[in-house]
């Protein structure tokens, strides 16, 4: 699953990277209003029967479709108007519908973010913001990393850096755009060696690629609810392929490119739901995926406390 993020959208390895939720994460282009804390309770799911051994689609009768499953807790609150501090804690099982093989489950990555809007411009109506968004993460239990597709996440410490820029019309009408840069710490395993590009490496301390995403949206928010579609490209910046009928390792170079939807609709002021979907288009030693998603949001505004 990322963190930022078995994974910010799932497949072998996707499933298993920080997942980041849709809306007020630290991907987009919204911040929290000083002394505002909004807290998003989220169920995820994707499944998958055929998946890239490098660049060669194919699919495995003794695996089935795989299944991920995550409910995260995730919570924005702003420092400031311009600064907000994000986190994020998944629970995650996986599963396959033939394999002999048990899935996993249990807490995943701890993942902490500081989101800041250093420079905004007003064009009448319209406005464009700049962003940064700032994050680590951290295994939150002991799970086991050297068991995909069944693992429940890498196990690799990340610190990640991203920018961000979006551009909002006086209707509500928005465009943002997004890249960062993901950098994962090396993964310690119970075996003494490995194969890596075809080559022994007498070794328990395994690799893991940093990590390249970049997403467009498109989209419009109202005072009761908001519509967006997404297209986001994602990659390791290193890495090998899945070896032919082999499973695949903390080592593969992942790489997908994946769209959605997503929406949510304030039912009263401090309470909204939100709904979403989205499929992997094409990809390299991931699955793929096809997915949805629904949550539910709470805003608390301690603003008002503090004024009663």
């Amino acid at each position: 699953m990322t963190v930022q993020q078995t994974l910010r959208l799932c497949a072998i390895l996707l499933a298993m990277a920080p997942v980041l939720v849709k809306a007020q994460s630290p991907t987009d282009g919204l911040l929290m209003k000083k002394r505002e804390l909004c807290n998003l309770l989220q169920y995820n799911q994707s499944n998958w029967s055929e998946y890239w051994q490098g660049t060669t689609k194919r699919s495995n009768s003794n695996l089935g479709t795989v299944t991920n499953q995550n409910v995260m807790l995730m919570s924005a609150y702003g420092i400031t108007n311009k600064l907000n501090a994000l986190v994020a804690l998944p629970w995650v099982r996986t599963s396959s519908d033939v394999s002999y093989l048990q899935g996993q489950r249990g807490i995943q990555d701890l993942s902490l973010w500081l989101k800041w809007q250093p420079y905004q411009i007003k064009m009448g109506k319209n406005e464009l913001r700049f962003q940064t968004t700032g994050g680590l993460s951290t295994p939150a239990s002991n799970y086991f990393a050297d068991f995909l597709p069944f693992s429940i996440g890498l196990k690799s410490k990340t610190a990640s850096l991203r920018a961000i820029a979006h551009f909002t019309t006086g209707m509500g009408i928005y465009v943002t755009a997004q890249a960062g840069h993901t950098w994962r710490s090396h993964v310690h395993l119970n075996r003494d060696s490995y194969l890596y590009h075809n080559e022994l490496i007498y070794s328990n301390e395994v690799p893991v690629p940093n990590w390249f995403d970049a997403t467009v949206r498109l989209g419009i928010l109202k005072p009761k609810f908001q519509i967006e579609l997404w297209g986001d490209r994602s990659t390791g910046l290193t890495g090998d392929d899945i070896r032919y009928n082999d499973g695949p390792m903390l080592t593969n170079k992942m790489q997908a490119t994946s769209v959605g939807a997503w929406a949510k609709y304030w039912v009263i002021k401090q309470l909204a739901v939100s709904v979403g979907g989205s499929s992997v288009l094409d990809g390299r030693n991931v699955g793929q995926s096809t997915g949805w998603n629904a949550g539910v949001f709470y805003l608390v505004d301690f603003n008002k406390k503090a004024s009663n």
